[in-house]
């Protein structure tokens, strides 16, 4: 069993990167990817890049150059709903793009309009919360190529998909995975609330998400574990 953990940006994984035992490296169109053990499982820890284009095209290498059979997705997101708060988790039950022609989409494997985390995947997430005492749900993730920082274009994301946190890279991880039959499940860490706050501090300020991340590296760690 060979374990896929991703993340968009360096921060996302390089606190994943340390724990990792008996690590090589090795870079392929443009990513690195970091080959080891954890908890004595074979993973491949790596940085996509922001994007679905980034994402998709290192979930192909993933499932194709290293025969990945389960794959994790980790990072943050801005918060779309009371549900959860900053610092807590949405675990992705269901992931759709909010910025696609879904129906011009599913014309093409794996023929969906929105994907879903796999049941084995989602359900070790959320225990992995409950265990590192993380408040989580199992909830609905929009994905786009944009950084959503204003009310009104959250507003309009609320309208057309009603998700609980929305990014940029969940749903093109989840349909190329889909597409080689391979598990997965997109965990996000709340940094922000999709809003003109969450740009100032994440962007303009560009602040360390360093915190936000060691919850999402602490959730993937214990999933690693115990599956």
């Amino acid at each position: 069993m060979i374990f896929g953990i991703m993340g968009a940006m360096p921060d996302e994984v390089d606190q994943l990167c340390a724990r990792l035992q008996d690590v090589r490296c090795e870079h392929y169109a443009g990513v690195e990817y970091h080959c080891g053990t954890l908890h004595g499982k074979q993973v491949v820890v790596c940085c996509a890049g922001m994007g679905k284009a980034n994402a998709a095209s290192t979930v192909q290498v993933l499932c194709t150059k290293y025969g990945i059979d389960r794959l994790i997705f980790s990072g943050i997101a801005g918060n779309m709903t009371s549900k959860i708060g900053i610092g807590d988790v949405c675990v992705g039950e269901t992931v759709v793009y909010h910025d696609a022609q879904l129906d011009m989409l599913a014309q093409s494997a794996p023929f969906l309009e929105e994907y879903h985390g796999d049941p084995v995947l989602v359900q070790a997430a959320l225990d992995a919360c409950e265990a590192c005492g993380v408040k989580a749900i199992a909830g609905k993730i929009a994905t786009g190529d944009t950084f959503v920082g204003d009310a009104s274009t959250k507003k309009a994301i609320e309208a057309k998909c009603h998700p609980d946190c929305v990014e940029m890279e969940g749903a093109a991880v989840s349909q190329v995975a889909g597409r080689n039959d391979v598990p997965c499940v997109v965990l996000r860490a709340m940094s922000d609330n999709a809003d003109e706050s969450g740009y100032e501090v994440l962007v303009v300020k560009q602040f360390s998400i360093a915190e936000y991340v060691k919850t999402a590296t602490e959730i993937v760690a214990y999933m690693i574990d115990h599956l």
